[in-house]
């Protein structure tokens, strides 16, 4: 899914358009937002990253940002991401690029990069075709960013951890690329075998913001895989049992991502019970999904709900030869009823989803 973002086009995603309603008071709860993760969470940084290595980002160009930003922004999608409703809903600006901003990080960074793996890239460079793209943003490699940010920040050590007590963490939706990427030189069972390291590595991020002084850190898992645009058109198969009956998406891709999120919050609940100080909140990305696939009419989406937006034809309009905003490809009229943008989630599907996230956060609170 996530993975094809930085092989032909980066992916394309897109959902529906819901009212966030927040239960959040009046007085704001977080001063500031530090985001880790891949293209659902960039926000820029992966055009400076592909530009240095002579790599084109399609977010970088038209059609996306349409719906929002009236122009591209590196965003992953046709207006904002999750992350920038959740930055909306809490009262504090989008939060910046890491490695494309000049101004303060005081209220905030995002250091995701499209096609980020939780684990280092170099796992992934001797699969045939995907070398190239695997390129050195994994979640280590953006804590290291985090660290070098963090004197200009706050400074001493005392006075870093009340900042960081008042500032609201996401580590990512790590975990997606470390296997789209895979598929193009392992099978799934293969793949299925390195899911617990891969989830070690988020475990041991998350660790490590919190003993930077993160108060409240918020795990996401990932999308449901096999409803992915990318994987339902390249990996398609000629037994109707390979594919779930109410969903139309690929049951095999499908259990790899339960799989993964089943551990994660197992991991997360883990971290908690180890920093009982800290709020370790498991942010849920696959059931907000499954619930438009299967009830789209209800939500507002468009009843062909796993085609996308924009594309280059095809029964799911994913075409890597002609990707969102390449010669050939078309965009929809009524993004807003759309899931998939370009394989990635529309700016609508976002914002259904944070609704559910910041449910989460803000439940419990004290």
């Amino acid at each position: 899914m996530k993975l094809l973002c930085v092989l032909s086009a980066l992916l394309f995603a897109s959902v529906v358009a819901v009212e966030l309603v927040s239960s959040l008071p009046v007085s704001r709860r977080y001063d500031s937002i530090f985001s880790f993760g891949d293209s659902f969470a960039d926000t820029g940084n992966g055009i400076v990253v592909l530009a240095a290595h002579s790599l084109a980002n399609p977010a970088a160009a038209p059609p996306y940002g349409m719906t929002f930003f009236g122009h591209p922004t590196g965003r992953s999608s046709n207006g904002r991401l999750i992350i920038d409703f959740i930055a909306e809903e809490l009262g504090l600006p989008l939060v910046p690029p890491f490695l494309a901003h000049n101004g303060s990080f005081r209220q905030g960074a995002n250091f995701a990069v499209a096609g980020a793996f939780a684990r280092d890239a170099s796992f992934y460079r001797d699969i045939p075709f995907v070398g190239p793209f695997a390129l050195n943003t994994s979640s280590s490699v953006q804590l290291q960013w985090f660290k070098s940010l963090k004197p200009s920040l706050c400074n001493p050590a005392q006075e870093c951890m009340g900042f960081f007590h008042k500032s609201l963490f996401f580590m990512g939706e790590f975990g997606v690329n470390d296997y789209s990427f895979s598929v193009f030189g392992k099978n799934l069972s293969q793949i299925r075998s390195f899911v617990p390291d891969v989830i070690k590595t988020i475990s041991m991020a998350t660790e490590k913001v919190i003993e930077q002084g993160a108060k409240t850190v918020v795990v996401p898992g990932i999308p449901p895989l096999g409803c992915s645009p990318g994987n339902l058109a390249l990996f398609p198969s000629a037994d109707p049992d390979d594919y779930e009956s109410r969903t139309g998406c690929l049951k095999q891709f499908n259990d790899l991502a339960m799989y993964h999120n089943s551990l994660l919050q197992e991991a997360v609940n883990k971290v908690q019970t180890k920093y009982p100080r800290v709020r370790v909140i498991y942010a849920d990305f696959f059931t907000p999904i499954i619930d438009i696939v299967e009830s789209p009419d209800k939500l507002g989406f468009t009843r062909d709900i796993l085609r996308c937006c924009c594309g280059g034809g095809g029964k799911y309009n994913f075409n890597i030869s002609a990707g969102c905003g390449q010669p050939g490809s078309t965009v929809c009229e009524n993004p807003s009823a759309y899931l998939y943008w370009d394989g990635h989630l529309t700016e609508a599907a976002n914002h259904y989803i944070a609704k559910g996230w910041l449910n989460s956060i803000n439940c419990c609170m004290v």
